[in-house]
């Protein structure tokens, strides 16, 4: 697909959202939109797919008749095939397209809502007793089709599903001739657009664009394909499909949410972006007190956890393996360190993770001072600290920093210091990394240099020397000198004002003799 092409179709997505923009608050169209566009999605492929195998018998699904004896042959066994290889099944009748066009037609509008809610329905009930089938449960369950926001009355309700319906039917996603995430990529425009509308409640789940790009290459420096990715905070999938775009395979995708909502908006990018379903497992827990993978060890990491979230930090995790070697526990106030060490459980001794946490992190003490002194004296597994500009992160405009680990580190001797917080661009509401800003982060990290106020490599005597504290001030110098201040010239400058003055006074003090008033001084 062309630029041009992809903004004329994120263009509509966002018409799209202006039918429902007044009716709903940002997230909430949001997720109506998005889960129309997947089942236009799933529909898109399964016409495709059966297309294709019917292609022997030269007809196509949509001429199929359902209610035939013959008609239901055909579609036993394409139901067979298309709940393997695709996961789900659909019928014709069912399909986005026809559904829409019940919805709009010329002068005979029906009624669709009570078919578009079994429809819906119908696609998690295929899937049941399946390999699927925990990949596509209640994953419709926010497309919520009797609220009272899209109308008072059904018929109301109706006429704006029909609308929303027939401007995405309009658009053509092309998924014979184009790559799969191109789809993908309006859906992360929306993601987007919304979470920037949507402010804090969005920011939760939504990493910008180009942080996620940052953490996708540190962790696949080295790599051309991985087995596996995890990330423990995955929100809505973006940073694990970002990794899988650094290297040419990703065998499997792991990931954990809390928010139910997101976690259905994960499964759906999976899907939405080509990754078959055997090949991710996304799970709903709370990762801290309810882990879903502990059996599981990943070769790459990522995570944005939420900044300094609350926990329980109960006494019983002493006795859990991700916290039991440290001593100390995360405190209850801040979650940062927990889900750190939670991550570094799960690394393998051949791979590396990258998280974002706030700067609170490099230099707070107590328990965190603690649990960060075990990993640099203890384990040696911190590789890098990378400084972020501040206000790059939607909801929060806190600086932040991102943590890079080993188990086997090839430099164990110093860790790599980077100070990116004064190279970004600056817009309306928020910074933004660039393209030469992320480069120079990730050349830096893989040359490993020392740039003078941008990178330095600290010794363990430095950092043994601060006493842990890892402040980016400490290691990269990033002070300015000004010019020297001639102060004969500064005198001899301030010599010739008070003359001026002084002549000015004299000519006011004329004016107002001549005026016959007072002057003012």
């Amino acid at each position: 697909m062309s630029e041009d092409h992809k903004k004329q179709l994120e263009q509509q997505l966002w018409n799209i959202a202006n039918t429902l923009r007044g009716k709903m608050n940002a997230d909430e169209f949001r997720d109506y939109i998005l889960g129309f566009i997947f089942y236009k999605y799933l529909s898109e492929r399964m016409h495709l797919y059966a297309n294709k195998i019917l292609k022997e018998d030269g007809i196509k699904y949509e001429d199929i008749v359902e209610n035939t004896e013959e008609g239901q042959e055909y579609l036993e066994a394409i139901k067979e095939e298309s709940v393997l290889q695709l996961g789900y099944f659909l019928k014709p009748s069912e399909l986005f397209h026809a559904i829409a066009e019940r919805g709009n037609g010329n002068g005979s509008k029906q009624f669709i809502l009570d078919d578009l809610a079994n429809i819906l329905n119908s696609i998690e009930q295929s899937t049941m007793g399946t390999e699927s089938e925990d990949d596509f449960d209640k994953l419709f369950e926010d497309l919520d089709l009797t609220s009272t926001k899209l109308g008072r009355t059904e018929s109301a309700k109706n006429e704006l599903i029909s609308k929303v319906l027939s401007h995405l039917d309009e658009i053509d996603f092309q998924l014979e001739n184009t790559e799969l995430d191109v789809l993908g990529d309006a859906y992360e425009y929306l993601i987007a657009q919304f979470a920037s509308g949507a402010g804090k409640k969005a920011g939760e789940f939504y990493t910008p664009q180009e942080v996620s790009m940052v953490l996708a290459k540190l962790v696949t420096t080295g790599k051309t394909k991985l087995k596996s990715v995890y990330d423990p905070t995955c929100g809505s999938g973006s940073l694990l499909l970002r990794v899988a775009r650094e290297v040419k395979e990703v065998s499997a995708f792991y990931g954990q949410e809390l928010n139910r909502t997101t976690y259905n908006l994960a499964r759906m990018n999976m899907i939405l972006h080509g990754i078959h379903y055997r090949k991710f497992d996304i799970r709903q827990e709370d990762t801290l007190e309810r882990p879903q993978h502990l059996e599981e060890r990943f070769e790459a990491i990522v995570a944005n956890p939420p900044f300094s979230a609350k926990w329980t930090a109960n006494p019983l995790h002493m006795s859990d393996d991700r916290f039991s070697q440290y001593g100390k526990l995360a405190p209850k106030s801040k979650a940062d360190f927990a889900f750190v060490q939670h991550m570094i459980y799960h690394l393998n001794d051949n791979g590396q993770m990258a998280v974002v946490l706030p700067h609170g992190v490099l230099f707070r003490g107590a328990a965190e001072a603690y649990i960060r002194k075990y990993l640099i004296e203890d384990r040696n597994f911190l590789d890098a600290v990378i400084g972020l500009p501040a206000n790059i992160f939607y909801g929060t405009s806190i600086p932040t920093c991102i943590l890079i680990f080993k188990k086997c580190r090839e430099h164990p001797d110093d860790i790599l210091f980077i100070d990116a917080s004064n190279d970004y661009e600056k817009n309306k509401n928020q910074n933004r990394l660039r393209e030469q800003d992320i480069n120079k982060i990730i050349s830096t990290y893989r040359e490993r240099k020392a740039i003078e106020k941008y990178s330095h490599l600290a010794s363990m005597d430095e950092i043994v020397e601060n006493e842990y504290n890892l402040n980016i001030p400490r290691y990269v110098d990033t002070f300015e000198e000004e010019e020297p201040i001639d102060i004969e010239t500064v005198s001899d400058e301030l010599a010739t004002l008070e003359g001026d003055i002084r002549k000015n006074d004299e000519v006011i003090a004329d004016f107002c003799k001549q005026l016959g008033i007072s002057t003012p001084f």
